[in-house]
């Protein structure tokens, strides 16, 4: 008997570039592809641990990635920045000052600074001028303290990891639990890097490299850019349990393209022309997932738009970020009046659904508990 999700018309799709060659690995679900250029189908639809399980642990944290592996994710997500002496370590940005205690530590207190970051000035404390050992001397703490009570009751208890010791850790679990666990790298403010001496794609490659986990283990590598995927694409060739995923946001200008003068947003650039040549080096487009179903003026749900309809006839897979379970993120259709900032498990759960009907093959989470209730729950018989 066959299980796939209910979407089961990816399974005729057919166009663009479309993916390789077929990646099938224990415990996650497996990605093939249709030969002759066709659209990929999954086994189910992937549950992406966005940051770990950061509704419930501080982001980036061994105890965020553990709850995550706990509660079913089938990937965990490190976002990468290097530090000063060019170890990447697992953060969202490279300012640090929302989710680290760094302002508590007067001899820090002079490294204060505001840069431009893809084209916005930012204040706070930022990795690359920190050695790793500096780092180390920080604790981790909750960003949305006011929604997460849960997550702020851990702040203190765990250090800045890095990505190495994350792979490690991720290993570690999958091996104790029995069943692989995916990894889901992304490669954050790439052209900023570069413009400051601290290129990170080959540390990226060079890290990947050296670990037998990921020699084998499902690693999809996500970026907002596009040149460092287009690059890394034919770098790749001979790692065939990598994929590549271009994340997109209708409203924002990939950095890349603004450092070389070219400010059209995403919005304007994911026609179906665009689409088909992001399909050509990828093998997932990721919207941001009210690019594909909107919200109207009442904070409702509208109808879908055809970007994943595109993205599936050019042969990518969909994905989307980000859903977080707290009635003050969730679509007013799945509201509760419990509360602005309490969670709501159940509307989180209606509302990703309503997610995986339009199309999306692959989703991140901050709770991955309610997206594997959500998949599970829309999983039937197709045999």
């Amino acid at each position: 008997m066959v299980v796939e999700s209910g979407l089961t018309r990816r399974s005729a799709l057919r166009g663009g570039a479309g993916l390789a060659a077929g990646l099938a690995i224990g415990g996650v679900p497996a990605l093939a592809a249709a030969t002759g250029g066709g659209a990929a189908i999954l086994a189910r639809p992937l549950v992406l641990g966005h940051r770990g399980a950061c509704a419930h642990r501080p982001e980036h944290t061994l105890g965020s990635y553990a709850r995550a592996i706990a509660d079913g994710a089938d990937f965990v997500e490190p976002d990468l920045v290097p530090t000063k002496d060019g170890v990447l370590v697992a953060r969202h940005e490279n300012n640090i000052a929302e989710t680290t205690d760094v302002a508590g530590h007067p001899e820090f207190a002079a490294r204060r600074i505001t840069k431009t970051v893809d084209g916005a000035a930012v204040t706070g404390w930022f990795t690359e001028d920190f050695t790793l050992a500096e780092l180390k001397t920080l604790r981790c703490k909750e960003r949305l303290g006011a929604f997460r009570p849960e997550s702020q009751a851990y702040d203190g208890e765990f250090q800045i990891v890095t990505f190495e010791e994350m792979i490690d850790f991720v290993g570690a679990e999958a091996a104790a639990r029995g069943r692989m666990v995916g990894m889901i790298p992304e490669i954050k403010h790439s052209t900023y890097f570069a413009g400051i001496g601290l290129p990170t794609e080959d540390r990226f490659l060079k890290v990947l490299r050296a670990h037998s986990y990921l020699k084998s283990a499902p690693v999809i590598v996500q970026s907002f850019e596009i040149a460092n995927l287009r690059a890394l694409r034919p770098r790749l060739a001979d790692m065939p349990n990598v994929r590549l995923m271009q994340l997109t946001e209708n409203d924002a200008v990939p950095a890349d393209r603004a450092a070389a003068g070219d400010k059209r947003k995403w919005g304007e650039l994911l026609t179906p022309t665009g689409i088909a040549d992001i399909a050509s080096y990828a093998h997932f487009i990721a919207p941001y997932f009210r690019d594909i179903i909107p919200l109207g003026p009442d904070g409702h749900l509208t109808a879908p738009t055809r970007l994943a309809e595109l993205a599936h006839q050019s042969g990518l897979l969909v994905g989307t970020w980000t859903f977080r379970p707290e009635n003050h993120f969730i679509a007013a259709d799945f509201r509760n009046d419990a509360g602005d900032g309490v969670r709501n498990p159940t509307g989180s759960i209606a509302e990703i659904r309503r997610y995986l009907a339009a199309g999306v093959d692959a989703f991140f989470t901050d709770d991955p508990a309610l997206g594997r209730a959500a998949v599970d729950g829309a999983v039937r018989s197709a045999g």
